[in-house]
């Protein structure tokens, strides 16, 4: 798990858009002190409706590039560091080069794209950041230092909204990224892009709390990045649903409703924890088979409990009191569930939890807290 998942995310964001075209690596060291590059990316390829597909970002690609994304808004010294990691690079790419006794080009020089969701006035002319020409094709957002530097910076939040520039306004920061996403997931279902980029936006959804303390009061921007993403798990799965629908078959829907939340659900459990627990894999069986509204708002729940100690409770607590209240509608049933018959369930081998909860649909609650209190072969 990373302690930076926004971070995280923008590397493997990146590199997935990018691994098309070339040579991709993230973390990249370079010499001097050791400083890495968060996206290295080398041109292998020019296919050109992928490169088109990508708008702004494609475009970045046409030549070797150091690629920094930030989450907050860069600083000087943030800008500072972004070029010295490219004139680490470069000096590298030279002594490479006079080893081998060849030239070093130009085509083989990086350029630095420093990714910013703001930059302000003052910042840019600090630097001598300026606007392209019109007629060079870049639009509104992007800035450059003079040729010599091959440094340029994008702010994100001044990128004009059109599908040229959606890819990298993923990599803003609250309503910016929110509308990002909302057209990702206009995009056609089957378009592999969308797929690719809503694993990872699942990903980092789970990583916003599994791996960063209780959002502070009044700082809801991930709480909301959260709520943003979640509707996505129900398009994913009603794509897996029509996908049954296109075969003709009331069970093949079903199933394929089902195997969808299934690999989702493990997947969110990993990422969160690594290896999945027994009783989770036991759990995650009848749960699959919620209504696609109703497994969505788990999702929800799951995503927004605190990380912490208990963490791990919490997670199948919530798991057991969704199996349970699928089975047991009743108020005064419900209130039974979570007094004592879920630490109950809990204390059960896997085995044992496994073989209860395929018998689950037939028993009654007082069935099923007489086969708690007994012991259970």
């Amino acid at each position: 798990m990373t302690k930076f998942p926004h971070d995280q995310f923008a590397k493997e964001y990146l590199q997935e858009l990018l691994s098309p075209l070339g040579e991709v690596e993230t973390s990249k060291d370079v010499t001097a002190e050791v400083r890495e590059i968060d996206v290295w990316f080398q041109p292998t390829s020019f296919e050109g409706e992928y490169v088109q597909s990508l708008g702004l970002l494609g475009k970045m690609a046409a030549t070797v590039a150091v690629i920094e994304p930030f989450r907050n808004p860069v600083n000087t010294e943030g800008i500072f560091s972004c070029v010295v990691k490219l004139l680490n690079s470069r000096a590298k790419l030279g002594r490479q080069t006079n080893r081998e006794d060849q030239r070093l080009e130009e085509r083989q020089l990086p350029r630095l794209w420093i990714l910013t969701p703001t930059a302000s006035e003052l910042l840019l002319d600090s630097f001598g950041f300026r606007a392209p020409e019109e007629s060079e094709g870049w639009g509104r957002g992007v800035y450059f230092l003079t040729e010599v530097w091959r440094v340029g910076l994008i702010a994100i939040h001044q990128l004009p909204r059109s599908p040229e520039t959606m890819w990298l306004r993923m990599l803003g920061r609250g309503r910016v990224q929110q509308q990002a996403i909302a057209e990702l997931s206009a995009l056609p279902v089957d378009n592999p892009l969308r797929t690719n980029a809503l694993e990872l936006l699942y990903i980092l959804q789970a990583n916003l709390q599994a791996n960063t303390p209780p959002i502070p009061a009044g700082d809801d921007e991930d709480q909301e990045l959260v709520m943003a993403i979640a509707p996505l798990f129900q398009q994913h799965l009603e794509a897996a649903k029509q996908k049954g629908r296109v075969e003709g078959r009331e069970e093949g829907r079903e199933e394929g409703r089902e195997e969808g939340q299934r690999m989702i659900l493990e997947s969110f459990l990993q990422v969160r924890f690594g290896e999945l627990d027994p009783r989770n894999v036991a759990l995650i069986l009848p749960i699959s088979a919620l209504p696609v509204a109703e497994f969505t708002l788990l999702l929800v729940q799951l995503s927004t409990l605190p990380a912490g100690e208990n963490e791990h409770q919490q997670v199948q607590n919530l798991l057991a009191e969704t199996v349970l209240k699928k089975h047991f509608t009743q108020p005064e049933q419900l209130s039974e569930i979570s007094a004592s018959i879920i630490p109950d369930l809990l204390a059960l081998s896997p085995e044992i939890l496994s073989s209860l909860l395929v018998e689950l649909p037939q028993l009654s609650i007082e069935e099923l807290t007489t086969r708690l209190a007994q012991p259970l072969t």
